[in-house]
């Protein structure tokens, strides 16, 4: 629910950027992704200071996925802007989640499941045909022709957005995730929480769109409607939808959020239809039912379908809930005390609410009665 709730907020990106006359792609990606990432730090800062040995630990993972941040927007906007809005959502949205299978597959040796597998095919061929139901070949104005240079740019910008956004998702989770101690109830230990993980990824990202946007934003400030539009984009879509975001990705793998993430098409389209004034054909409809039919299928499973087998660590970060069974002796002596230690550090960290505060303090009990 909540990769799906970020999805809702950057579906609105679209039709927001429809406002801003005159103002370039990589000034839109640069404001959205930059103002918003260096937001996210500001308001993480506490978190950030308070892990920041756990971050020092994992330093490999930040500088990484900054750089993924970094150049993700620019060149998503860029994408469609030499291919079409519909040829660069399709190829820069629907390449994430096949993008995180693979990083998965070779960096966490994570197998790719069947039920995986199917939903993201139909996730995927939804927004194709929703996307392409929509662009209308007989438009003059904007239109790319398949084969030039610049709608093949497209493409390969489109790819590299996907390949980006899926890149940073899996570093922030891993991050996030760090070495499992008690798996019990989705209890995770040794690694940082969303809120640090996310301002320190995000915040390194946005400083280095920083130059990006003193080079091509001065038409940000030509009006106020720009303006509006570029503080909005950095508020809402970007800030807040990425902070629900790095909740969702404490809870599920990369490659289900990039999969999920396929709502934003969807809303992408019902916004052309309610505000910008496009109209939709039948076979668009069509394929937003398939994504959003697709998201049933890419949701985890709730834990207590599944019974309490003993799993591996790396399989407890992919649920809904984190829910895994693990030995006994995980649960016992010097071990345990660190894992609630850390885990009431990071549920205290404004990182789950009072929800995960709950499950931290019965998973406590549940290992000092196993200790006893």
């Amino acid at each position: 629910m909540f990769v799906a709730a970020a999805s809702i907020l950057w579906g609105t990106t679209g039709t927001a950027a429809t406002f801003a006359a005159g103002v370039g792609p990589l000034a839109i990606g640069a404001v959205a992704m930059g103002i918003g990432g260096l937001l996210q730090a500001l308001t993480a800062a506490r978190a950030i200071r308070q892990q920041w040995h756990g971050i020092l630990r994992q330093w490999q993972l930040a500088v990484l996925g900054a750089v993924a941040v970094a150049v993700y927007p620019l060149a998503f906007y860029s994408s469609m802007d030499l291919s079409g809005v519909a040829v660069g959502t399709v190829v820069s949205i629907g390449s994430a989640p096949v993008a995180a299978a693979l990083i998965e597959r070779f960096a966490d040796r994570k197998p790719l499941t069947s039920r995986w597998t199917a939903g993201a095919l139909l996730g995927v061929g939804g927004a194709a045909v929703l996307s392409f139901a929509g662009h209308s070949p007989e438009t003059p104005a904007g239109t790319v022709a398949a084969g030039s240079w610049s709608f093949t740019a497209g493409i390969l910008l489109g790819l590299l957005a996907g390949g980006t956004y899926a890149l940073y998702s899996w570093a922030v989770h891993r991050m996030i995730g760090g070495t499992v101690v008690n798996a019990g109830s989705g209890t995770i230990a040794g690694g940082v929480t969303s809120r640090a993980a996310m301002g320190c990824v995000f915040g390194l990202g946005g400083l280095l769109l920083m130059p990006v946007l003193a080079a091509t934003g001065a038409p940000l400030l030509a009006s106020g409607t720009n303006f509006a539009v570029g503080a909005y984009m950095a508020l809402v879509p970007m800030f807040a939808g990425y902070v629900l975001f790095g909740l969702g990705l404490a809870r599920v793998r990369a490659s289900t959020a990039t999969g999920i993430s396929l709502l934003e098409t969807v809303v992408a389209a019902a916004l052309a239809v309610l505000v910008v004034g496009e109209r939709l054909p039948a076979p668009g409809w069509l394929g937003a039912a398939v994504v959003l039919g697709s998201m049933f299928i890419l949701a985890p499973r709730p834990a207590g379908r599944r019974g309490r087998s003993v799993a591996s660590p790396d399989v407890s970060t992919a649920s809904a809930g984190g829910a895994s069974a693990v030995p006994a002796d995980a649960h016992e002596g010097p071990v345990q005390q660190q894992a609630g230690a850390e885990r009431q550090q990071q549920d205290t960290d404004h990182d789950g609410g009072h929800l995960l505060a709950a499950d931290a303090r019965r998973d406590d009990r549940e290992c000092e009665q196993a200790h006893q």
